[in-house]
C-alpha cells in the first residue's frame, strides 16, 4: 500500500502512460505502490470523466438514491468495490467505503457535491506552526483540501500546496523565506522535531484507521460478523 495519497498529476501520467501502452497496469501499481484494482479505477474514471476526474477541485454530484444502490449491492455481495465504482462512475474507493461505513453505522445517506464544505478561493499569510497544523489535519482527513481550507480560513490551494510540498520535501519544505530574514523562520532541531512528529502522528493514526475499516469490510465481504 502507498503510504501517501497518490497526487493527481501522477494518477494522470500513469493512465496515459497504460493508454498509450509504455506501462503495463501491474507495473505501474508496483512502481507507485498501489493495489491493481486501484491503478484500473483510474483508467476507468479516465475513460468516463476525462482529465477533470483527477482533480479535487472537480466534485462530482452522488445522488442519495445512487449512493443506497452501491452500498446495498456491495453489502448484497453483487460485486466488487471496483466494479460497483465503475458501474456507478464513483470516482474512488473510498468514497465508497465511506458510505458503506456510514449505512453500518445507521448514518443517513445525504445527496453531496462538496459535501457541504465552502471551497476556499481567497488565501491569506500563514505562520510556520499554521502550517503544520493544516497539514497534520488535511493528512488525518483522508487529504480533503476543502475541509481543511473551510477549517483554517486558508485557499484550498494553499491546503494542497502545503501538503504536497511536506509529502515531497518534508518538514523543511513548509517554512516560508520569501521576503523574510532567515531568522524569523529558522527553528531549533527539537522544534523541527517536535512540528515532523506531529504529522508523522496524523499519518499514523489515519493508517491505523484505514488498516481497521479495511479489516472490517474485509470481514464483510467474507460474510463474518
Amino acid at each position: 500500500m502507498s503510504k501517501y495519497k497518490i497526487d493527481p498529476d501522477e494518477k494522470l501520467m500513469t493512465v496515459k502512460g497504460i493508454l498509450d501502452g509504455k506501462e503495463t497496469q501491474c507495473h505501474a501499481a508496483a512502481r507507485l505502490g498501489v493495489a491493481l484494482t486501484s491503478v484500473q479505477l483510474w483508467i476507468a474514471i479516465y475513460q468516463s470523466d476525462g482529465t477533470e476526474a483527477f482533480y479535487q477541485r472537480k466534485y462530482k454530484k452522488y445522488s442519495k438514491e445512487l449512493k443506497e444502490k452501491a452500498v446495498l449491492e456491495y453489502i448484497n455481495g453483487e460485486g466488487s468495490l471496483l466494479s460497483i465504482c465503475q458501474k456507478y462512475g464513483i470516482r474512488a474507493k473510498s468514497k465508497l467505503q465511506n458510505w458503506i461505513k456510514k449505512y453500518n453505522d445507521h448514518e443517513e445517506l445525504k445527496a453531496s457535491e462538496t459535501g457541504g464544505v465552502t471551497i476556499m478561493t481567497k488565501g491569506r499569510k500563514t505562520t510556520f506552526d499554521e502550517r503544520v497544523e493544516i497539514v497534520q489535519y488535511c493528512i488525518s482527513h483522508d487529504c480533503n483540501y476543502a475541509e481543511t481550507a473551510e477549517r483554517f480560513k486558508v485557499s484550498y490551494q494553499q491546503a494542497r500546496n502545503y501538503t504536497v510540498k511536506y509529502k515531497a520535501d518534508g518538514i523543511e519544505a513548509l517554512k516560508d523565506r520569501r521576503g523574510r530574514t532567515k531568522s524569523k523562520e529558522e527553528m531549533t532541531e527539537l522544534d523541527r522535531l517536535r512540528a515532523e512528529n506531529r504529522i508523522l502522528r496524523a499519518e499514523k493514526e489515519r493508517a491505523e484507521m484505514e488498516a481497521a475499516f479495511l479489516k472490517k469490510l474485509d470481514a464483510i465481504e467474507r460474510g463474518w460478523d
